[in-house]
């Protein structure tokens, strides 16, 4: 009896002690939801409004730049850090300010569409007022940063900002959306390679943009397919409209053409194995999105949404470890070189 005691004493002290370390983690939380609720009551709006809860679209918006500057470095070097943190600090802004200007549009749809109807604008939580002044804020944030890059870059940045502006209304005009979002968040493979260089080089430049565009076209029609049955409710179109049953066809074939900008990428900036290895397990694992998609269940389609954020990490990785796979190649280039015959 008295062990018996002691064993269930044990287990509520137990019990006890991981109630108390499960509410401190809660408390104490440094995910980017945790960091928005442990914030001022009065910046949390905000905070939301700018979808800082909610990083996935942050990292969608900030990993073609990292593609395209670390396509950029010099063979066996690392991307330039530098400009990584400067790129990301920008990606967080003008995330943020898209946020901020398809609220501001969407704000008498977003009242209508379960999803939607708490954003801060759409709760009545901020105004229309408030939200300009801080759209007006990210937006001279953003600026600084883009005025930290050359003349060029400069000018090809400012040149994306009818993009930002316009995509919210596209909903309303055409079942494409996603194409032009697309077209603005993957500026950066343009950008970043700039920023590094100087200009652009186009034979590299243009297929990065064309693969991160049909990339979007993957993950935001799963997206899409979240808020399908809210959407025909307020006359909102989407891909995930359009393509309806046949989603699967098209997003396949939006990954062959993918991974044939990818392939061009790579061969016109001269990469190496690891990159192509990466490309590999990148083609996995988009047919295994595709294949595994259940377009008729939304936390599904939200799972497999949020998986790109790996996809792009991954590419990323191959990347920079293609770049520094170079150096091993041009060494025994210049050893057969120096080999007599």
């Amino acid at each position: 009896m008295n062990g018996a005691f002691h064993t269930q004493r044990h287990c509520q002290i137990l019990q006890s002690e991981m109630h108390t370390l499960t509410s401190w983690r809660r408390q104490f939380s440094l995910s980017a939801a945790g960091i928005v609720n442990s914030a001022p009551v009065s910046v949390q709006p905000y905070l939301r409004l700018m979808r800082l809860d909610k990083p996935i679209g942050t990292w969608l918006l900030y990993l073609p730049c990292t593609w395209s500057i670390a396509l950029a470095a010099d063979p066996g070097c690392l991307p330039d850090l530098f400009m990584l943190a400067l790129f990301g600090t920008g990606a967080l802004m003008m995330r943020g300010a898209g946020c901020t200007i398809n609220d501001m549009w969407d704000k008498d749809f977003d009242k209508k569409v379960s999803r939607t109807v708490s954003r801060p604008i759409a709760s009545g939580e901020i105004t229309q007022l408030q939200a300009f002044m801080f759209l007006g804020a990210q937006l001279s944030a953003a600026l600084g940063i883009l005025l930290c890059l050359n003349f060029y870059s400069i000018a090809l940045g400012a040149a994306s900002l009818s993009l930002v502006v316009t995509y919210p209304l596209m909903k309303r005009i055409t079942y494409w959306p996603q194409l032009v979002l697309g077209l603005t968040f993957n500026w950066g493979a343009l950008l970043g390679w700039s920023a590094v260089m100087g200009s652009c080089d186009w034979s590299v430049c243009l297929p990065l943009y064309f693969s991160g565009v049909m990339w979007t076209l993957i993950y935001d029609t799963v997206y899409a397919h979240q808020d399908k049955a809210d959407d025909i409710l307020v006359g909102v179109k989407s891909t995930a409209l359009c393509f309806q049953e046949q989603t699967k066809p098209w997003l396949t074939g939006f990954s062959v053409a993918m991974l044939s900008g990818l392939i061009l990428t790579g061969i016109n900036s001269h990469q190496t194995l690891p990159y192509y290895g990466a490309l590999s397990v990148v083609a996995i694992h988009l047919v295994y999105q595709v294949y595994s998609l259940d377009i008729n269940k939304p936390e599904d389609c939200w799972e497999k949404f949020e998986s790109n954020r790996n996809l792009g990490l991954l590419l990323f990785l191959g990347i920079v470890l293609g770049n520094l796979w170079k150096t091993k190649n041009n060494s025994d280039e210049q050893e057969k070189k120096l080999k007599p015959e």
